[in-house]
């Protein structure tokens, strides 16, 4: 019978986002897997079976916090309101091991070698999408969104903008918050 593992698995997923987050699938060795997961290499074959299959765990949690923080805002701010918090706070989070989109950054670097991690961060950046469709199609209806605006397209271009901003925050020099408040003051402008 194996063993029972001697770590918290999701204490384990949380800190290999935050090191693939930071450096990227090439960019971190198995090597730096087991020293900043302090995991011996037979203990990590047992529980992940592969740096992929690690990788892949880190891309999904990313993306249900990801989810889940978005919905949070909703419900706290309403579907417009949400959507004018989110770039502001993307800019001041300080604790995230980078402010670029994991899920973009892992698809713009796997996507030319045709791996299945970067069909799987589109896939995930799909559903955001979808998310924020839903929110700009419940701000229509609630009348802060004009019947003219099609959701799909303003959801693709809101994510669009959030990408770029991202971008905006990891450059050295660049303050991004200017960028984020005209994001989030543009939404005014859909009614």
């Amino acid at each position: 019978m194996p063993r029972k593992p001697d770590f918290d698995r999701d204490d384990v997923i949380d800190r290999a986002r935050a090191l693939f987050w930071r450096r990227g699938w090439a960019g971190t060795s198995l090597k730096d897997l087991e020293e900043t997961l302090k995991i011996k290499p037979g203990s990590f074959y047992a529980a992940f079976g592969s740096k992929d299959a690690l990788f892949a765990l880190a891309l999904d949690r990313y993306a249900d916090d990801s989810l889940g923080n978005l919905r949070r805002l909703a419900a706290e701010h309403g579907p417009i309101g949400a959507l004018q918090a989110l770039p502001q706070q993307i800019v001041e989070n300080d604790c995230t091991p980078a402010k670029a989109c994991m899920l973009s950054k892992t698809l713009l670097e796997l996507q030319g070698r045709d791996h299945r991690l970067a069909t799987k961060a589109n896939d995930h950046l799909l559903a955001m999408e979808k998310e924020i469709a839903q929110l700009f199609d419940q701000a229509q209806k609630a009348g802060d969104v004009g019947a003219s605006h099609d959701p799909q397209h303003l959801a693709r271009r809101y994510q669009s903008d959030l990408m770029g901003l991202r971008i905006s925050a990891e450059r050295p020099g660049i303050d991004a918050a200017p960028i984020a408040k005209e994001i989030a003051d543009g939404l005014e402008k859909l009614r």
